[in-house]
């Protein structure tokens, strides 16, 4: 870059706040116009291969060894299997809620770049730990002498592998929430290129993310369970520690934008005030919603709804409000709070209906998740009636992979295109149409696997392949639903709270499984019949009814679409105020007193 040419855009490093530094552009055509402040030199898909990369290979390394994780425990470590699942439900229930954990350390304090980067070095130390466990025989039990005779853990052997457990969950907890967010910090919001790149991103993430999947269930579970643990682990943790290299390499590339304090703070603080003005009054009187000057860079000013209008109150003036002489400044900012923070806590408020909604859609998918390999055992495995070779019961999951890997590129690269012709929506259609596009799938898909469930139980030996149908039909339906939901929770939420958006996704799937089970006792309990035969979900599917328990599965599927359209009606996009005020009176008595004080906004 010639520094000597004035008309050239510069690059400068400066300082986050974090002793981290970011690279801005320094032109006078790149400046901000409202504040002054230079723009990130974003780099989209510049950047994507090591976000990308960092992301593949990170799930290459995990997902194979975490789905495999029962049997290591049972075989290896001699674990009893219900203390076995036990330790592993509670382990993945950690994974999922250290999400919250992780999103807030990481749009509160240290920003989403230091959180990935330390999440995932401590992911690569936890696979080294557990590749150890297998590797040196002084840190699992010695093989058993016979069948029944088998040695469990010491518990310095035990505290190892917690330990290996311990680091998975940490990286769990920084990477699920920030990854995506992180990607999408790369592409320039405010043009139309860099929206564009952002939707295509969520689709290509799916789309490596399901590859890894598919590699993962495939030929690391193989080396696991065939060739020997120690390979079996060493081979993951090896592509973990690319994964940090990767993430490192692109450093120089990456747009790391700082947090501006907690979020959770400022929504709080909206409740409060809200509630202390509950009883406030409209008279003849009028003055405006409290609106300074907005001052974030971070966080786009939010344009008023006139939704959730009971948390106006908050930014409703009073003369026992206090406002600093400079009118930006809060005194007490428990009591009196600006319409952005008001406006930033109704989009929290308008996606937890599309949320819940996601929550019943992911218990629905669940539940033929979990029978499908049931169904698997009792059909014909064979891929001709000649061959030996059987298809294994948990690999059908793979053909509902291959639908979302063959799908999201057509959808991404010939669909969208073609729907932008029409609608002239950058995404094509809204993600509230994508998602609802995938709960329909979702009441087709339960539809077919009741027929197909119904047919096998009246034929002596069905082919296998009669599964097929249904696991690509939830394959569509994922690449609706799952990529929609995603997107729209990035998008939806305010720019301060994008890895909440990412670990809001993860709490939901982690309620799901919770109601999952909660779904499949009730069942077990209102069918179990007086006379001793056998309840909906028998150990032996030809004498239980999974094809009633599917139907039932497909109603709650159609409540649930029907409950998302009435949702989807009701919500409105975030909008921004470009800078615009709009004036949204309130009648009280008189304004606020102003006092001369110091201090900022919470």
């Amino acid at each position: 870059m010639d520094a000597a040419n004035p008309d050239l855009p510069q690059l400068e490093q400066q300082d986050n706040g974090n002793g981290i530094s970011i690279e801005k552009t320094t032109d006078s055509s790149s400046l901000d116009a409202g504040h002054g402040e230079p723009f990130h030199n974003y780099r989209g898909w510049k950047a994507m291969p090591y976000v990308i990369g960092n992301e593949t290979f990170e799930k290459l390394g995990t997902i194979g060894t975490l789905s495999n994780l029962l049997v290591y425990l049972t075989t290896v470590y001699h674990m009893k299997s219900v203390n076995a699942a036990t330790l592993l439900n509670f382990f993945t229930g950690s994974c999922n809620l250290a999400t919250v954990l992780g999103a807030f350390i990481s749009d509160t304090y240290v920003g989403r770049y230091t959180t990935l980067a330390a999440a995932t070095i401590a992911s690569f130390v936890g696979m080294v730990l557990l590749t150890l466990t297998s590797a040196l025989h002084s840190l699992h039990p010695p093989a058993c002498i016979s069948k029944g005779q088998c040695e469990g853990p010491t518990p310095s052997q035990l505290v190892v592998l917690l330990v290996s457990f311990f680091f998975l969950v940490i990286g769990a907890g920084g990477i699920r929430p920030c990854n995506l967010a992180f990607g999408v910090d790369q592409f320039d919001p405010h043009t139309a290129d860099g929206r564009r790149g952002i939707t295509s991103f969520f689709n290509w993430y799916y789309f490596t993310y399901t590859v890894a999947m598919m590699i993962s269930a495939t030929v690391i579970i193989y080396l696991q369970s065939d060739v020997s643990w120690a390979l079996g682990l060493a081979v993951p943790a090896v592509l973990m520690g690319l994964s940090c290299a990767v993430f490192f390499m692109g450093t120089r590339l990456y747009v790391r934008i700082s947090p501006e304090g907690s979020p959770f703070t400022s929504f709080t603080q909206v409740l409060v005030a809200a509630f202390r003005k509950r009883h406030l009054r409209q008279n003849n009187n009028t003055v405006e919603l409290f609106d300074p000057p907005h001052r974030s860079k971070l966080v786009a000013k939010l344009a008023y709804t006139d939704q959730f209008t009971c948390l106006d109150k908050a930014a409703m003036q009073t003369t026992e409000d206090v406002v600093c002489s400079d009118g930006k400044t809060l005194a007490d900012p428990w009591r009196l709070c600006t319409m952005q923070q008001v406006e930033e806590v109704k989009c929290l408020a308008r996606v937890i209906p599309v949320w819940s909604s996601g929550i019943l859609y992911f218990v629905v998918i669940t539940q033929l998740g979990t029978y499908i390999v049931f169904q698997a055992e009792q059909t014909d495995r064979r891929i001709s009636n000649s061959a030996s070779f059987k298809i294994p019961e948990g690999s059908f999951v793979i053909f509902q992979m291959f639908a979302l890997t063959i799908w999201i590129p057509v959808y991404d690269r010939l669909v969208v295109p073609a729907l932008r012709r029409f609608t002239k929506r950058e995404g094509g259609i809204t993600q509230l149409q994508r998602i609802g596009v995938g709960l329909v799938l979702s009441v087709v898909t339960m539809l077919v696997s009741a027929a197909v469930e119904h047919r096998r139980r009246r034929t002596a030996m069905m082919s296998c392949f009669w599964l097929v149908p249904q696991q690509l039909l939830v394959g569509l339906s994922e690449a609706f639903t799952v990529v929609g939901l995603t997107e729209f929770y990035y998008r939806q939420f305010p720019e301060n709270m994008k890895s909440v958006a990412g670990a809001l996704f993860f709490l939901g799937v982690a309620v799901a499984s919770f109601a999952s089970g909660l779904m499949v006792t009730l069942v077990h309990r209102v069918t179990r019949r007086r006379d001793g035969r056998p309840d909906w979900l028998a150990q032996d599917l030809n004498e239980g009814r999974v094809d009633l328990f599917y139907l039932v599965t497909a109603a709650i599927a159609a409540a649930n679409l029907i409950y998302f359209v009435a949702c989807a009606r009701w919500f409105r996009f975030k909008k921004s105020a470009d800078g615009a005020h709009a004036s949204n009176a309130i009648e009280l008595d008189e304004g606020p007193n102003k006092a001369a004080c110091g201090g900022h906004l919470a």
